[in-house]
């Protein structure tokens, strides 16, 4: 499916038009390539049962496929120089709002229950803006179960650690925040060339299923994710001195010789039910 907004001669008109730039303070860089387009919209395979949350439409690239496959879209725009052309380029879609809202502002259940309706899946496809990637993930993630599955093109070095498992170099708090509530999977690799200003990285598609049963659960997740960003402070040292900042080494080593774990070991080396045990043990001991 071809598109004929997100072409580069297209953006460069929008914003001359408009009197408009790529607002760095926004983190946009308007993606050109309808190849690109169109595999972000098929790993999502979203049909007319979908609601689609999308963050950061900018021009209307990703927002033009998503329109043609969703049951309805919901978009959420920041800029609000972007809003005028975005209802314009759009007024002859009835499946689509735009929302003048920062997306870590939002109340996202209450928006899902309203455009929802008879809509049977919620998923969440997006170019998201680079310099707050993880705090809208991690965000959404905290604040609703009903955004089923994400796409999301970003840095690509982010994704490498979204999606980075046990005994890499990838691997780190972020990873097993992520893996502890979805799967995660690297779908496809992006050339900075394809983006309108082009950024000084290269990007990713990464995609998100969420657990239906997630195969591992702490007991207090707030406790979990804030030992996990611990186990992970310094990358260089091992687990016991990271975690010897708050806890005795004595108790440490009696807890890594509980779950059969040596005292040398390195916290990239463990995998999330590992880390799922000690958070488990530590604050049954501290809390009893």
């Amino acid at each position: 499916m071809q598109g004929k907004i997100g072409n580069t001669s297209y953006i460069h008109e929008a914003l001359k038009e408009n009197d408009l730039y790529a607002k760095k303070k926004f983190g946009q860089n308007f993606l050109t390539d309808q190849n690109v387009l169109s595999k972000i919209v098929d790993a999502a395979n979203i049909d007319k049962d979908t609601l689609v949350i999308e963050v950061g439409p900018g021009l209307g690239s990703l927002t033009e496929h998503l329109v043609k496959r969703a049951g309805f879209v919901l978009a959420y725009e920041i800029d609000k120089d972007l809003i005028p052309i975005l209802n314009k380029t759009f007024k002859d879609y009835s499946n689509l709002e735009v929302i003048h809202q920062d997306i870590l502002e939002v109340d996202i259940n209450k928006d899902i229950d309203l455009y929802k309706k008879d809509l049977k899946k919620v998923y969440l496809v997006a170019n998201l803006p680079y310099y707050i990637t993880t705090p809208i993930i991690l965000g959404l993630l905290s604040k609703t179960e009903k955004i089923r599955q994400y796409v999301m093109m970003m840095q690509l070095e982010v994704a490498q650690r979204i999606t980075g498992k046990p005994k890499t170099k990838d691997y780190n708090a972020l990873s097993i925040a992520i893996g502890y509530r979805a799967k995660a999977s690297l779908e496809l690799k992006v050339p900075r060339t394809v983006f309108i200003p082009s950024p000084n990285v290269d990007s990713a598609v990464v995609k998100l299923s969420l657990y239906d049963n997630p195969p591992y659960k702490a007991k207090n997740e707030e406790f979990f994710f804030d030992f996990i960003r611990l186990c992970f402070n310094q990358r260089r040292k091992t687990l016991m001195n990271n975690l010897s900042q708050k806890y005795k080494k004595e108790f440490l080593a009696e807890m890594l010789h509980k779950f059969g774990i040596k005292d040398g070991v390195r916290s990239e080396e463990l995998e999330l039910k590992d880390f799922i045990k000690m958070s488990d043990y530590i604050e049954d001991y501290y809390e009893n």
